[in-house]
């Protein structure tokens, strides 16, 4: 490993564990995520690494990255739509790759009420 190489694999473990504090990742479940995903260093190496005591090549370094961020995806609730956003799905369903109708606003009382015994519909 060179020593650009050795610098980039210290940054990298320095922003990865970063992050996995400001998500609040352990590093267990990320490891299981890891060797889910092909990993193959024990989690006693990742945790080595991560302290900056062991150095990783690069694809099991990217492996923990996809890893992090795949989870970070499963913690995210939805994002809020841009304008471009809405204005794209609108004119992919007017092109009839949509055919779904998303123009009808979802009251909490469709969802909530549905099975109320109480409500006066059901």
């Amino acid at each position: 490993m060179g020593a650009d190489d050795e610098a980039v694999g210290y940054e990298q473990a320095r922003r990865l564990r970063a992050t996995m504090v400001a998500a609040g990742i352990d590093r267990g479940r990320l490891w299981l995520y890891y060797f889910s995903i092909g990993g193959d260093v024990s989690e006693f190496e990742v945790d080595a690494y991560l302290h900056h005591s062991l150095t990783l090549p690069r694809l099991q370094r990217d492996l923990l990255a996809q890893a992090a961020n795949e989870i970070l995806i499963d913690l995210a609730p939805p994002k809020a739509p841009y304008a471009a956003d809405l204005l794209e799905e609108q004119t992919s369903r007017a092109a009839g790759h949509d055919r779904q109708e998303h123009s009808t606003p979802v009251q909490d009382s469709d969802v909530l009420d549905h099975d109320d015994p109480h409500h006066p519909e059901t």
